[in-house]
């Protein structure tokens, strides 16, 4: 592997309720291929002790993403792969740290350029699961009165809706894991233009079998903001579970292109 290689960092960013453990298998493939390799933990997600219902602020909300971006060595840019809500967290970065990014990859992702401005931004970019029925547990950290503050996918719908393609034991994984995320922190989440957001190539890998990000649900972003790179796959909503080798070999193909523009 030459030098260049050996240099590309990766940081991968859950969704939402999600942490760093939902990378293990990409993580390992990338490792063992020589690639650096940082899984983070949101606030209030993963291993991260703040509480969920004190979140209040997309900015508080990506602190350990804001943290390692500044704190990179002046001349190291990173390649970062969003899941899901964690697309959000992409985009935001790249708005503020245009100069330290290399690539956004973002995968069954929501990538809005101004977060949710408009009211095709939420049909686009917002998930809607009432064809489920009643499937989302609400706490309501500021009183019965106010908005709620958290919200997590209750246990017997989670397989059904975020993982059905995937291994048991990684949903049963899963089910241990997953909290509820910050509901106030990415409600209404926009962006202002900052740095030179346009400057970050981009690339949306599809999950054509997911059922949280409907397909015309991405189809629509890719049309409205188009990447520069698109892949499928056959995938639930969670590819690093259910489809890790063909999820991995994508993000090589991704590698690959920015080398060939260098």
């Amino acid at each position: 592997m030459s030098e260049t290689t050996e240099k590309l960092h990766f940081v991968m960013v859950h969704g939402f309720g999600h942490g760093a453990w939902c990378w293990y298998k990409i993580r390992s493939l990338l490792e063992a291929s020589d690639y650096k390799v940082s899984c983070i933990d949101l606030k209030g997600s993963g291993m991260d002790p703040s509480d969920p219902n004190t979140i209040f602020s997309f900015q508080d909300y990506n602190k350990p993403l804001i943290d390692l971006l500044s704190n990179l060595p002046h001349n190291e840019k990173v390649i970062l792969v969003g899941h899901s809500a964690g697309g959000m967290s992409l985009t935001y970065a790249i708005h503020r740290f245009s100069q330290k990014i290399r690539m956004a990859i973002y995968v069954a992702a929501t990538m809005l350029k101004h977060g949710f401005v408009t009211p095709q931004d939420y049909e686009h970019g917002d998930p809607d699961l009432s064809i489920y029925g009643d499937v989302c547990k609400m706490t309501y950290g500021l009183g019965a009165d106010q908005p709620p503050t958290s919200m997590i996918i209750k246990e017997e719908f989670q397989r059904k809706i975020l993982y059905h393609l995937s291994p048991i034991e990684d949903s049963t994984l899963a089910a241990m894991l997953v909290r509820a995320g910050p509901l106030r922190a990415l409600v209404g989440v926009q962006f202002r233009e900052g740095g030179d957001a346009d400057s970050v190539p981009r690339v949306f890998i599809k999950t054509l079998q997911d059922r949280v990000l409907k397909q015309e649900q991405q189809e629509a972003m890719l049309k409205k903001c188009p990447p520069a790179l698109v892949f499928a796959l056959e995938s639930d909503h969670s590819p690093f579970f259910s489809m890790p080798t063909l999820l991995f070999a994508f993000l090589l193909k991704a590698v690959a292109s920015i080398k060939a523009a260098t």
